[in-house]
């Protein structure tokens, strides 16, 4: 359940339209700090479009290490979270606070943030998701341990 010891270097991003500009944001930010970024869409501002459109892609490609780390948002940040759990092996988590970002990462290998484009400045957003991709997951024998029983929550359904 360890994953390497090296940076997360490939991230995934996704957005509908209540997160796109927080997105687009991130987008340039990853950028300038040398990630190299995949975009999952929306790729135009769309006050129609529909979150899991974005979302579970982004999550596929999280769960079959396409890319080492997503970041997902959408209005509130809650949708984008709830679709992407329903992809197995993906431990998605709405982060409000650098805390869980970092903790999250570290105790439960969380391997997607959600974030909410119309409830988190940019300012935050981005030190959430340098909080998130700075973090390793400890490997610890009690983390191990719950992570082995998720899985086989997963493997059930």
């Amino acid at each position: 359940m360890t994953e390497s010891a090296s940076s997360p270097q490939r991230i995934g991003i996704a957005a509908d339209h209540g997160g796109y500009a927080l997105k687009e944001q991130l987008v340039s930010r990853l950028h300038a700090s040398r990630y190299e970024v995949i975009d999952f869409g929306n790729h135009e501002l769309a006050s129609a479009d529909d979150y899991p459109d974005f979302v579970v892609p982004l999550a596929h490609a999280v769960a079959s290490k396409e890319v080492d780390r997503g970041i997902a948002a959408c209005g509130s940040g809650v949708g984008a979270s709830v679709v992407a759990n329903k992809i197995r092996g993906v431990r998605a988590c709405l982060i409000h606070e650098s805390f869980s970002a970092r903790q999250g990462v570290e105790d439960d290998n969380l391997n997607m943030i959600c974030l909410g484009g119309l409830v988190v400045s940019n300012g935050l957003a981005w030190e959430l998701v340098k909080a998130f991709l700075a973090a390793r997951f400890s490997g610890a024998e009690r983390h191990c341990r719950r992570l082995a029983r998720v899985a086989d929550l997963e493997n059930a359904r």
